[in-house]
């Protein structure tokens, strides 16, 4: 027993330790955008589908010894790749499909060892099913999922703030190395017990158990599928304005563990009568926040009410697909529906949302569903129980529906796609001397301009000459023809600083950013200077560039409101140096709603011995918007200008803060 379980409690830590490591290497390479961990975990799912599958096919169909033969040979074969460590030449130029390179990505570098791995679980519990049939074998998959819950809860607390990246594929790669020879050791075991006993069990009548019915398959199927569909759903919801980062990811990927944990481990901790009520409270709850809140939510108030949502509707799912598990003897074709649903609503998120709804619709109408699905498993109960449901359905509805209306009812265009989703809005009538034209990036406005034709010049929201960033072009336009490199481009508002002479090189990752900026705004065709863009991730496209010589360069990338974490490392202003003039300086926007990135990026630039400088500027009159930037240079003169300096603030420090780099950063240290 103890050699099964740990067999099981190695791999499942494993499986799930090696989600985040691999996701949080290849995150800087495709802008850090949310759908990377979407994309990351549709991949884990099918991979987790084909394990499952394989178990099941073996079991089925190969003898015992023919089976631990195949798959101690696989086990060795694996071990070729070693250690965990994607190869750069993965890295995009900028024109690719981004969700083929990471699925291509992942395969070459994880795709054997996560394979084999999502196959331990059945094919162990089918090993010790065979010698020990009279045992409950659905509390190894509840110790499988308790392993997974370790590595999820180790991962932001006890490795990421401590342990480099390449050091973390390392040791994970000798923690496989170390769980293959346990495996073969656990299969070699299961064949001589099974054999010893073989004679025993040939001589008692295996107990009678009939076949599970297709209306049974369904609903492991469409309750499995529900639980990763609503998993990713809220993920997004999270990550995409808040910050793609492992903690946030690992939070819901937590509870959603969790859930299987307590409904599988046997104490019958699930009882539909006790959690339909808090289910239809918080589904209500959620939809009426979609809707009032117009999808902008305190983080402190988002990330709890999202996350007991996520808990209670989870438990639904899996305690209800925990009452409908069979006999051992279908366990495997069992795990096999579960993970294959758990496959469909990972694509239906990660893949088919993207490409058919223009925004996030994909988490109020798995609200929705969620109320249909438990008034249909309702049926029989209590009268009033269904129609309870039906009634949360109706409100639940209203609301979803009425979030949806205020997206779209004012938007002169939404679209999607892998970076998140874009709306365009108008406030009034071109005829209007007040009313704008906004570009929004989820809940977060990235530029807006004014419609009228005597104002299209007019500079606005955060980047004003009393924000951080105007007073440093203007410091260098009062020597000279300047030249300015803005990495994110938005609706391209820094391009109205240009003069005859000036140049301004946008850097954009989002090919529909661009589109959007030259169709419908002008602030790229009204400028009087040069402007250029450059489609693809800033940091790989300036890696292979010669030196641009900038005067200004403007690091202000953002996904919604989340910064993308390798714009602002050690490496990326080594970068970032090479191409502004030795006079030059490079201005940060720390703007930000949940995170304090000021002490970050000073910390950065005293590993250089340069200085910096915080300008605040608080006047959200008239065009400006509150704004925070950090300038970044050895220019003392710059420093000692007098709007510069008459408008610097202290940074304050962060007690134990860490120097970010490529290889660490903890995202979870700076949040307000």
């Amino acid at each position: 027993m103890i050699l099964y379980a740990l067999t099981i409690f190695t791999s499942a830590f494993l499986l799930f330790l090696v989600q985040p490591i691999m996701a949080k290497q290849v995150l800087p390479w495709f802008g850090g955008s949310a759908a990377v961990w979407t994309t990351c975990m549709v991949f884990f799912q099918f991979l987790l589908l084909f394990g499952y599958t394989y178990s099941d096919f073996t079991t089925r169909k190969m003898t015992p010894r023919n089976q631990l033969i195949l798959h101690a040979a696989l086990l060795i074969l694996s071990l070729i790749s070693l250690p965990i460590i994607p190869d750069a030449s993965w890295k995009p130029s900028g024109e690719e499909d981004p969700t083929w390179r990471i699925l291509g990505l992942l395969t070459f570098t994880i795709g054997l060892p996560y394979f084999l791995l999502s196959a331990t679980g059945p094919l162990v519990q089918a090993w010790f099913a065979r010698v020990h049939a009279s045992h409950s074998v659905y509390r190894l998959f509840a110790l499988s999922n308790f392993a997974s819950l370790l590595a999820l809860i180790a991962y932001p607390f006890a490795v990421e703030p401590w342990v480099t990246t390449r050091i973390q594929s390392f040791s994970w790669s000798v923690g496989y190395a170390l769980f293959v020879v346990v495996c073969i050791c656990a299969g070699v075991y299961s064949l001589r017990a099974h054999t010893a006993a073989q004679s025993e069990a040939e001589t008692q009548k295996p107990e009678d158990s009939p076949a599970p019915s297709f209306s049974k398959f369904g609903l492991w199927l469409l309750l499995s599928a529900m639980g990763s569909f609503m998993l990713l759903a809220v993920t997004n919801h999270i990550t995409h304005d808040v910050a793609s980062v492992p903690f946030l990811w690992l939070l819901p990927l937590t509870i959603y563990l969790l859930t299987f944990i307590l409904c599988f481990e046997g104490r019958g901790w699930y009882k539909r009568i006790y959690f339909l009520a808090p289910l239809i409270i918080v589904v209500c709850a959620l939809a009426w926040f979609m809707h009032e809140e117009g999808g902008i939510m305190d983080f402190k108030i988002a990330v709890p009410l999202f996350s007991a949502g996520l808990f209670i509707m989870c438990m639904f799912f899996h305690g209800e697909l925990a009452a409908m598990k069979p006999a051992p003897r279908y366990l495997t074709t069992f795990y096999l529906m579960v993970s294959l649903g758990g496959a469909l609503g990972g694509v239906v998120v990660g893949f088919i949302a993207p490409k058919f709804f223009n925004t996030y619709y994909e988490f109020g109408i798995g609200l929705v569903v969620t109320l249909l699905l438990a008034a249909w498993l309702a049926i029989g109960s209590l009268r009033l129980v269904p129609m309870a449901l039906l009634m949360a359905t109706g409100f639940t509805g209203y609301h979803v529906y009425h979030y949806i209306h205020a997206l779209s009812n004012d938007a002169r265009l939404m679209t999607r796609n892998f970076y998140g989703t874009l709306r365009v809005k108008d406030t009034g009538p071109d005829s209007s001397e007040t009313a704008m034209r906004r570009l929004m990036h989820g809940a977060i406005m990235h530029g807006e301009q004014y419609l009228h034709k005597d104002k299209h010049h007019r500079i606005t929201t955060y980047y004003t000459e009393s924000s951080g960033v105007g007073l440093a072009i203007k410091y260098f336009q009062a020597v000279g023809a300047t030249r300015v490199g803005v990495v994110g481009l938005g609706t391209g508002t820094l391009a109205a600083y240009g003069r005859p002479g000036d140049f301004t090189r946008f850097y954009e990752l989002n090919p529909q950013v661009i589109e959007i900026a030259a169709r419908d705004f002008t602030y790229l065709s009204d400028s009087k200077g040069k402007v250029d863009t450059e489609l693809g991730d800033a940091r790989l496209s300036m890696e292979r560039e010669k030196s641009q010589q900038f005067d200004v360069l403007v690091i202000d990338a953002f996904s919604s409101d989340a910064i993308p974490v390798h714009l602002i490392t050690r490496e990326a202003m080594a970068i970032y140096l090479k191409h502004i003039k030795p006079d030059g300086v490079v201005a940060f926007h720390v703007t930000n709603r949940f995170l304090k990135l000021a002490p970050v990026v000073e910390q950065i630039a005293k590993t250089y011995e340069l200085q910096a400088a915080l300008i605040s500027d608080d006047d959200t009159g008239g065009d400006a918007s509150r704004t925070d930037w950090v300038l970044v240079t050895r220019n003392k003169k710059l420093l000692e200008d007098k709007k510069i300096k008459e408008n610097t603030s202290e940074i304050t420090p962060i007690p134990g803060l860490r120097l970010w780099t490529d290889d660490f950063n903890n995202l979870v240290q700076i949040l307000k």
